[in-house]
Parts: structure tokens; C-alpha cells; sequence
């Protein structure tokens, strides 16, 4: 008896330990999960919704609050400081914003104070100004963290950066939903969605899906052969352009002829 007793013990304290699941989990719908980008492209809206999956009752305390994130491709940013001397705009200091998305959205609940605490949101890196990072700044450049803020007030200017705070409805603590608009001047390749459940400011649950923004059509033959064959595009550019000025030409002269 003794015997089995230390066996049930060490089997017991050698077992593995089941993992805790997430009480609440994502469940996301997408309108579309691709974008084409075509001659007469003016923007596109997204319609994000899903459902919070639970395998106990909604828990008591802090409401459920949603925050929505879609980002673009990310590339590095040259940014320059231009300064008045002897009359005339010269650039001075620059900076290589190491990386900077080409498009950011950010769809919450509530306000965004309210939603998530900074310290989670620094580790998340939710909010605009965390999504571009900036590292190799020279030590010599005063306010260094200016140039970064400079290109999320241009393209915030542009509507490639925006926070929309009180955009997602949440119904019953179970169903949520929110509409992100993109502009004309998207930067195709592969845009990030990601959702944040929080309570109390605290992250409890996370999900990223894919969509594809890809230009179609014209748009794409003439974006390959501009990479493949740039000489073939300069020809076709130049013969298009002798072709369109003739025919103004010849319909100026035919409307002075009547």
C-alpha cells in the first residue's frame, strides 16, 4: 500500500500540468479578405465582425472591450528637417524611421484610455505612435522622436493614420463589429487585421487575420512591365504620349477646319 501510495505521489508531482484555455476567444467574419485596386479604385470599406466564444458564463466585473487594429506593409522612412536660412527652405537634419506602416486604423469600443492600459498597449504596440519604430536616430539630432511624429501627422493628413475611439459596437458583451474605411492611395501587399479583447485595460484574448490588397488588371500589367521590362515601359509611356498629343492636335485642327 505504501508502495503504490509513492507511486500515485510521484506521478502525481511529475504529470504534466494542463494549460489553462482563454475564457473568451475570437470568432471573425470578414466582408471581403481581398482588395483590388483597379483604374477607378476610390477607396474601399471593410466591414470587421465576429463573435466571442465562451465556454463558462460572461464574467462579472469590467465589460468587454474591443479594440481593432489594420496595419499595411511597413517600410523604412527617410524623413528630413527643413529650416529657413538666407531666405530660402534648405533640408538640415534627417532621420531613417526604421519602420513605419503604410496605412494604420485603429477601431475601439470605447476611448482608447479607457481600453487598454499604456502598459499594455507598449507591449502590444497598439497605438499609432507605437506601430512605427525609430532606433537609429544619430545622437547629435535634438528631439529625434519629432521625425517620427512627423510622418504620422502627414499621412494622418493623407487618411492613411487614424484612431476612431466609440467605432465598435458591442452587443451583449458577445457580438462586436466596425467599419474600416481605406483610402484611394493604398500601398498593395498584405494588411495585418488584428483584434484585442480587454477587460479592466487588460488584454485577455488576441486574433490577426490576413487581407490582400493587390492591384488588378491594366493596373498590374503596367505595374510588371515597369519592374520587368522598365525599357518597354518608357517606350509604350513615349508612344502613348506622341499618340494622345496628335490625336488633341488633329481634333483642334478638324474643330478650327469647321
Amino acid at each position: 500500500m505504501r508502495v503504490l501510495s509513492l507511486v500515485l505521489l510521484a506521478a502525481t508531482l511529475f504529470a504534466p500540468k494542463a494549460v489553462k484555455a482563454t475564457e473568451e476567444q475570437v470568432v471573425l467574419g470578414l466582408s471581403r479578405d481581398r482588395v483590388a485596386i483597379t483604374a477607378n479604385f476610390d477607396g474601399s470599406d471593410i466591414l470587421i465582425f465576429g463573435a466571442i466564444k465562451r465556454e463558462s458564463p460572461i464574467p462579472s466585473g469590467d465589460p468587454l472591450q474591443v479594440i481593432v487594429a489594420v496595419s499595411g506593409p511597413s517600410a523604412p522612412v527617410l524623413v528630413r528637417r527643413k529650416e529657413k536660412k538666407f531666405g530660402i527652405w534648405v533640408n538640415t537634419d534627417s532621420v531613417l524611421v526604421d519602420a513605419a506602416p503604410s496605412f494604420y486604423a485603429v477601431a475601439t469600443s470605447s476611448p482608447f484610455t479607457e481600453v487598454i492600459t499604456d502598459t499594455e498597449d507598449l507591449r502590444h504596440k497598439i497605438s499609432i505612435n507605437r506601430a512605427i519604430r525609430s532606433v537609429g536616430a544619430d545622437m547629435n539630432i535634438q528631439n529625434a522622436q519629432e521625425f517620427a511624429e512627423a510622418v504620422v501627422r502627414i499621412r494622418a493628413r493623407e487618411g492613411l493614420y487614424s484612431i476612431r475611439e466609440n467605432t465598435v459596437a458591442v452587443d451583449e458583451q458577445t457580438l462586436f463589429r466596425t467599419e474600416i474605411d481605406m483610402p484611394a492611395n493604398l500601398t498593395e501587399g498584405d494588411y495585418a487585421a488584428r483584434i484585442y479583447l480587454t477587460r479592466g485595460g487588460k488584454v485577455i484574448s488576441t486574433y490577426q487575420t490576413t487581407i490582400d490588397v493587390q492591384k488588378v488588371g491594366l493596373e498590374r500589367f503596367l505595374f510588371n512591365l515597369s519592374r520587368q521590362q522598365p525599357i518597354v515601359y518608357g517606350l509604350l509611356s513615349l508612344a502613348i504620349a506622341i499618340a494622345a498629343g496628335w490625336g488633341a492636335s488633329a481634333a483642334f485642327r478638324a474643330l478650327r477646319g469647321n
